[in-house]
């Protein structure tokens, strides 16, 4: 044997056999089933993708979303605002005049109407208090001779009236002794004329004294009625100098409590200087800002509730400001009837409500950000699980509420909130709903 023949290695190749098919028709034919019918289910989803595109645009999941129903009830349009307890009667004391000041009281002191709260000393209007009474003094003294002279002038012009008519009776008489003298013969006729000449003579005389008697009058009476005057007119001076004596003593213009102490003790204070606010603890109100939107339905009198330690206090709007101060309008709410909490201080924080309008049985839905997409003038309607927006005119709106005066029904449901995702589709739908 060669070494070919010895080292070649036999394989199993005269071992194999071929082997007829035994596989049945069915078995061939099922990889083309299941390809057939997974293509099936492909074009099943597309088709529904596909139909989904076309019947509600994109997809949104609703938790993302807020959805209220339209119904019909009574729309109470309020507002509420924080609101600032103030005095509605807390005047500060001013120092009419320069001068050192004694207070009498301290800042939180109850005090009466009337008592003591500090004392001006100002020697300037100690003085002219001083001064003027002097000044008074003399004019009153004045006015008082200036009478006594009347008195006098009216006497002496009396005296010369009164000796005017004696005269005159006696020219009268005269004249008719010489009439029946000259009748008699008895006197002759130039005498009787010289009677009548008396007669005359006594006549004028009588007439220039009732004259002088009521100039005399009228004079004296007129330089003592403006003596008079000017006595009155110094008495005036007088008492608004009093007065302003009288008020360097600060007193409490009513019950209540010192507020803020503007200067310490014992030190200077100018003309017109601050010295110390009273509170009236009696009358409180609260102050509350609202947004420019709502002030233009302010008015005095509406009414408003105050919430203070978990209880409510009727209220009403007692002023409102007359302009606008970043964006907003200040207004002051009154207790009703008195009926004001008790223990309230200044500055203290309060809720408030005030109640502007309430419409009944309108259609309406709760408030929410589509008020503000392209002015509330489109919702989305939600029907099953799907959105289609709507034309809709919205009415007036309160805090949580706003009025649909055409566009929807009761019972519908639209999206008040999350509708900003949808830009302006005009249908979309919605999942998980």
């Amino acid at each position: 044997m060669d070494t070919q023949t010895r080292y070649r290695i036999r394989d199993t190749s005269a071992q194999d056999q071929t082997l007829a098919s035994t596989s049945s028709p069915l078995r061939r034919r099922k990889p083309w089933l299941i390809g057939g019918i997974a293509a099936a289910a492909t074009l099943a989803l597309a088709v529904w993708v596909i139909s989904g595109w076309v019947s509600g645009g994109r997809s949104f999941d609703a938790s993302r979303l807020r959805i209220a129903e339209v119904k019909r009830g009574d729309l109470v349009r309020d507002l509420s605002a924080d609101g600032r307890v103030i005095a509605a009667n807390s005047p500060t004391l001013y120092a009419i005049a320069a001068g050192t000041v004694t207070l009498q009281v301290v800042a939180g002191d109850k005090v009466r109407k009337g008592q003591e709260l500090a004392v001006i000393d100002s020697p300037e209007l100690r003085s002219k208090l001083v001064q003027e009474e002097s000044t008074l003094a003399g004019m009153e003294a004045e006015a008082s001779r200036a009478m006594l002279d009347a008195q006098l002038a009216r006497s002496n012009a009396r005296k010369t009236l009164d000796q005017a008519e004696i005269t005159r009776t006696a020219a009268q008489r005269d004249l008719e002794r010489y009439q029946r003298a000259y009748t008699g013969g008895a006197v002759s006729q130039n005498e009787l004329a010289k009677a009548q000449d008396e007669l005359k003579k006594a006549d004028l005389g009588l007439a220039a004294a009732q004259k002088e008697f009521q100039l005399q009058t009228e004079g004296a009476g007129l330089d003592a009625r403006n003596k008079q005057l000017l006595a009155d007119r110094q008495r005036a001076v007088v008492d608004e100098a009093r007065r302003q004596v009288d008020v360097l003593t600060l007193r409490a213009p009513f019950d209540g409590q010192v507020g803020q102490v503007q200067i310490a003790q014992g030190t200077s204070v100018t003309a017109n200087g601050p010295v110390l606010s009273v509170v009236d603890l009696s009358k409180f109100e609260v102050e509350i800002k609202v947004p420019e939107s709502f002030a233009r339905d302010l008015s005095i009198g509406i009414p408003a509730q105050i919430s203070s330690q978990g209880k409510t206090y009727p209220a009403e709007i007692s002023a409102v400001s007359p302009e606008v101060v970043n964006g907003e309008v200040n207004a002051r709410l009154r207790f009703a009837d008195g009926q004001q909490p008790p223990g309230l201080r200044q500055n203290q924080r309060l809720s408030a409500r005030v109640v502007l309008d309430t419409r009944r049985n309108v259609l309406m839905v709760e408030r929410g950000p589509f008020l503000e997409q392209d002015g509330g003038r489109h919702v989305y309607v939600v029907d099953g699980s799907s959105a289609v927006r709507r034309p809709i005119e919205p009415g007036v709106s309160s805090l949580n509420a706003v009025e649909i005066r055409s566009g929807l029904q009761p019972g519908q449901r639209i999206v008040v909130s999350g509708a900003d995702l949808f830009g302006d589709a005009e249908s979309v739908r919605i999942s998980g709903e």
